[in-house]
């Protein structure tokens, strides 16, 4: 069924309350294991329809945040998801204490339990008008970012519109859309830094009413990390500093000389290729192109980009009131994948048939599996190493996309993910900066981010960069103002994409074996014994990050074009 055809109707808490106490109850009074598994197969019934009606409800507002019913019908999430939340942790609660529980967590799985401990510490009634508060003013924050236009030359864009001129070849043009950029996000300063000054204190707020002393304790939980917390973080960080940056420094330097560039501004930071970054086909042609890629796989990544381009699973046209980053989501009642982007004409076009279906095809692999609904794929560091990893076992089909300027594509997608290490894992430390001192005002969280810039990204300038220069590229990062914490996984998942695109060009099909096993196991598993199984060095191990940065620099002066 295609995905604009699949029926929508509001799970309310009305409905749900009821239900799911009745269930609760039923584990609380049962005489045997059985009795407690019955229950919870009912509950997965239950959560089946509250997680797909919630997931219709969030795309059907993101595609249009201006459409009038998708519009209140997130608005109810919104402000009824943390009542549904609260329920579903006195669940995981009548679980955790059923006096069955070493025979439950036989029958079932460990990490279902120590998951269902996070959720239990992530959540409580006293925070749940909080998180309604929370969720609006995310809400807030993306209509506002949907809803900005940028006057560039005659015409009025979205941002995702505008983003394409970053790249453009010429260095005024960079200069000029940049400019653009600031001035524009300048106008809408006042609102950017109350919702996020609004924001960071609601979820101090929260963490202290839970007991713990900030968000960041709170933030780890809700994450619902299992391998690692914020000491291993914390030396990741430093590695990323010792080992990472000063190659990224190195290189990127370097190949601004290679195109004429003596200083190195922000808005030289997009573009990586002598001439201009290669462009790929159009739209028809990049999902021609994909389809050819995902059969020539195997037959199960042919299966699955079949079934997304005949559901018509993709909305890529960017656009006025449009969400305006990019995701894959799940529609589970109907195994269906989903994945929203905003083409503009870039290479990063590409990187939705690749990044993005990296999320949707593990989707699509993992439906059976038994603890699909509980454990999903595992932590968002596993989830995004289903994705970066996709884009570089793309690489062999890259000539499909962008014809003979494929080896442009390759070099510029490897030094374009190195370099980004350093500039997430500097997104995760201001948001430790910020939550552990939750009164700093926007002035000093400018100057935090700036600091870090010059520690993560020493050979970029920002000086005469309206609005840009005072430290505020943050403010259009979404994920900092929307899911807070998660975005150093996408540092660590890097490392291991890094990985398989090393073992590929050892032996692409035994890598790629590999790298499918790892999914379709999803999160039955941890992270680090996915990739101790799939022989890649957890970027914890002394040493990984010094290795890694050694080797992929030397790939790169080997693919350099």
């Amino acid at each position: 069924m295609k995905v604009s055809q699949l029926p929508y109707r509001r799970v309310t808490l009305e409905e749900y309350r009821p239900a799911l106490e009745d269930l609760i109850a039923r584990i609380q009074r049962a005489g045997s294991v059985r009795e407690v598994l019955d229950a919870r197969r009912d509950y997965l019934k239950l959560d089946l329809e509250l997680s797909t009606s919630q997931s219709l409800a969030y795309m059907r507002y993101s595609i249009n945040t201006a459409d009038p019913f998708y519009n209140a019908e997130n608005d109810y999430y919104d402000g009824a998801g943390p009542a549904f939340a609260a329920l579903q942790a006195r669940y995981a609660a009548a679980l955790l204490d059923s006096p069955f529980r070493p025979e439950l967590e036989k029958a079932l799985s460990p990490l279902l339990f120590r998951t269902l401990e996070l959720r239990r510490r992530a959540m409580a009634p006293e925070i749940v008008e909080d998180r309604a508060e929370e969720n609006r003013l995310i809400s807030e924050y993306s209509k506002l970012m949907a809803s900005m236009e940028f006057s560039f030359r005659g015409e009025t864009l979205p941002r995702a519109l505008l983003a394409k001129y970053f790249k453009s070849p010429d260095r005024e043009t960079r200069r000029e859309a940049m400019e653009v950029l600031g001035r524009t996000l300048a106008q809408h300063a006042p609102q950017l830094d109350s919702l996020f000054d609004r924001l960071v204190h609601v979820r101090d707020r929260m963490a202290k009413k839970l007991g713990y002393q900030n968000f960041v304790e709170l933030g780890y939980y809700r994450m619902e990390r299992l391998c690692y917390g914020q000491e291993e973080v914390r030396i990741f960080r430093e590695n990323v500093l010792r080992d990472i940056v000063p190659a990224v420094a190195r290189l990127r330097t370097a190949n601004a000389e290679r195109m004429g560039i003596r200083r190195y501004m922000f808005y030289d930071n997009d573009v990586i290729v002598p001439g201009g970054d290669p462009v790929p086909v159009d739209k028809e042609g990049i999902f021609a192109a994909a389809r050819e890629m995902y059969h020539a796989m195997g037959p199960e990544p042919g299966a699955f980009i079949d079934n997304m381009l005949e559901n018509e699973a993709f909305d890529v046209d960017a656009r006025k009131n449009k969400w305006g980053g990019g995701y894959c989501t799940e529609f589970p009642k109907y195994r269906q994948p989903f994945i929203l982007a905003n083409f503009n004409g870039t290479a990063g076009d590409v990187d939705v048939v690749t990044h993005e279906a990296g999320h949707a095809l593990n989707v699509w692999l993992i439906a059976d599996n038994p603890f699909y609904q509980e454990l999903s794929c595992g932590g968002m560091e596993t989830a995004e190493t289903h994705s970066m990893s996709m884009e570089f076992f793309a690489w062999p089909y890259m000539d499909r996309f962008f014809g003979e300027n494929a080896g442009k594509y390759r070099f510029m997608h490897a030094l374009d993910s190195l370099s980004f290490i350093p500039y997430g894992t500097m997104v995760d430390a201001f948001q430790h900066i910020v939550y552990e001192q939750p009164d700093l005002t926007p002035a000093q969280r400018n100057a935090a981010w700036l600091d870090l810039e010059r520690q993560f990204r020493p050979h970029i300038h920002f000086e005469g960069i309206p609005y840009l220069e005072q430290g505020t590229r943050w403010q259009y990062q979404m994920h900092i103002f929307e899911s807070p914490f998660y975005y150093i996984d996408y540092c660590l998942a890097q490392t291991a994409a890094f990985g398989f695109l090393l073992a590929s060009r050892e032996d692409y099909d035994a890598a790629f074996a590999s790298y499918l096993r790892l999914s379709k196991t999803g999160g039955e598993k941890l992270w680090t014994e996915l990739l101790a199984e799939a022989g890649i060095p957890s970027p914890f191990t002394p040493g990984a990050l010094k290795t890694l940065a050694g080797r992929v620099e030397a790939l790169l002066k080997e693919i350099q074009v």
